[in-house]
């Protein structure tokens, strides 16, 4: 049966792993999507050792800009495609130059594929409502823009789960 899981928290909190625990837990053929790119040396190193820990049996897909038009071309014997991170593509459509309507345009695209598709999909997003109100705009707008669209996740997901410490919360819903 198909799931739709949102995994948020703070940086560092074991989001990630844990979302490729559940994964590796309850699906065999499954897609990592990165949005990650590597534009420094560390990132490079980062990026290799995340692939590295997933292991052979995961296919990775990087895709930085366009998610849902990636979602729609998964392949049929894909069980589930788990989205890392959210928050990283928010960023990359930012420094692109998008605007936060053509942003908010794509987070919409990006629901109804979710919904539109059959396999399952697990979100991971950073919770950033937790802290400060920032000090510059860019940062508010940032800020503002994910607390939104992580809301709108939400509502769309079967499951939200947040993490603390690495501890998951279920917060709506049942996971398997």
């Amino acid at each position: 049966m198909k799931e739709v899981i949102l995994v948020t928290g703070g940086c560092r909190s074991g989001k990630s792993r844990f979302a490729l625990d559940y994964v590796n837990k309850h699906f065999k053929n499954k897609v990592f999507v990165a949005t990650a790119e590597a534009l420094d040396d560390e990132m490079k190193r980062r990026i290799q050792r995340h692939r590295e820990e997933r292991g052979p049996d995961w296919k990775t897909i990087e895709e930085p800009i366009t998610l849902s038009e990636m979602l729609a071309s998964l392949e049929e014997d894909c069980q589930v495609a788990l989205i890392d991170c959210l928050t990283l593509w928010i960023t990359n459509l930012l420094m692109a130059g998008t605007t936060e309507d053509d942003i908010f345009a794509r987070v919409n695209d990006l629901v109804d594929m979710i919904r539109k598709i059959p396999q399952s999909v697990v979100v991971v997003t950073n919770e950033v409502g937790s802290g400060i109100v920032p000090e510059n705009r860019m940062a508010r707008v940032f800020r503002d823009l994910v607390g939104a669209i992580n809301q709108k996740m939400a509502a769309c997901a079967d499951s939200v789960v947040f993490m603390v410490a690495g501890l998951p919360q279920v917060i709506k819903g049942k996971l398997k």
